[in-house]
């Protein structure tokens, strides 16, 4: 009884070629993940530092005059630019102090124009 409890748990001989294949096993996973590791750079990663980089070049290109878009959606003109804070003026006298990096984009100088023509 016991003999038969005995081979039952040293398994077949095919068993123990499994385990020296384990080797490989582990090398396949692990090409797989450093690939998926790469995709995710290729795909992720690196076009978000890309598009950080360009945005901080336009925040440092920006100059009184610029009419811009903040991240909250206000629109307005550049009237002064100190160290990290821009005065931006949304109307007529009417300026607001915000963050550089609150700064989203420029705005299409063509809407603009035919907007301050239609006001006059």
């Amino acid at each position: 009884m016991f003999s038969d409890v005995a081979w039952a748990m040293a398994g077949s001989p095919a068993a123990g070629q499994g385990a020296a294949g384990g080797g490989q096993d582990f090398y396949s996973m692990f090409i797989l993940i450093g690939s998926l590791v790469l995709i995710m750079y290729f795909f992720m990663i690196r076009p978000q530092s890309k598009r950080a980089k360009e945005h901080q070049k336009f925040l440092d290109g920006l100059k009184k005059g610029d009419r811009i878009i903040t991240s909250s959606g206000i629109h307005g003109k550049v009237f002064n630019i100190q160290d990290n804070i821009v005065n931006v003026e949304v109307a007529d006298k009417v300026r607001i102090k915000i963050n550089k990096n609150a700064i989203a984009s420029y705005t299409a100088d063509q809407g603009e124009k035919s907007e301050d023509s239609s006001a006059e």
